[in-house]
């Protein structure tokens, strides 16, 4: 162990023993069985996609999370994306996200078949600049070196939202709505996107989004997550 690591041990985020951010105990407490729902009714879809009759023109086309948004799952990307702002959290996050993905057979079927680009969920000025980096383009950053496919900045925030905390799906839809614009100097083509957030709970942020994407070209949007509430 260096001089840093002897001074500041790393902690487990869940039950704070030293050695590693999540120890072996609390590991055993996340849950990869996630449920696969369609974001736009919310009710289950077996193989992680948009209903057929829930599906329009400027619709999300599905999406894949890596852990369910359980105390444990809460824990890290709370300690990931709040103080102390343990944003050396994003090799564990990073690697427990690919290694779940890649396990699930659809998705990689999917990326096999296209022109894929990683892109990100962008957070307000005024959060970045408080937060010091956006936690879903760390997480998007991380998937694309693991996935081998090329990222880029395709949206910004122009609204600066309230926390999706605590509203009902209609007020989040109401809250997010306006909340992005394309970036234009992205070079952004005719392809499909995997578009990357932390967690994903109503879908109304991944909607609008998907939304603003598909209006400006996007062939096809897959939205992954690295929890599904």
């Amino acid at each position: 162990m260096d001089l840093f690591g002897l001074l500041f041990p790393k902690r487990c985020v869940c039950c704070r023993s030293t050695g590693e951010y999540l120890c072996t105990k609390c590991f055993s407490y996340l849950s990869f069985d996630t449920k696969p729902l369609c974001l736009v009714c919310d009710r289950p879809s077996f193989n992680n996609l948009t209903h057929p009759v829930c599906h329009k023109k400027f619709t999300i086309d599905g999406c894949f999370s890596a852990v369910s948004y359980n105390k444990t799952a809460k824990k890290l990307i709370y300690s990931f994306k709040y103080k102390p702002y343990l944003s050396d959290l994003k090799n564990l996050l990073s690697e427990l996200f690919y290694e779940s993905i890649i396990q699930k057979e659809l998705f990689m079927n999917l990326i096999k078949d296209g022109n894929w680009i990683i892109a990100s969920i962008p957070l307000s000025d005024s959060k970045l600049r408080k937060r010091g980096y956006n936690q879903a383009e760390i997480l998007a950053f991380e998937l694309s070196k693991r996935l081998n496919i090329p990222r880029k900045n395709l949206l910004k925030r122009v609204k600066d939202t309230k926390s999706q905390f605590k509203l009902t799906k209609k007020e989040r839809e109401k809250n997010i709505k306006g909340a992005f614009k394309l970036i234009h100097n992205s070079e952004f083509i005719i392809q499909n996107v995997l578009l990357v957030d932390d967690v994903v709970t109503s879908g109304a942020t991944l909607l609008e989004a998907s939304n603003i994407l598909k209006r400006n070209g996007a062939k096809r949007v897959i939205g992954l997550t690295f929890a599904r509430d």
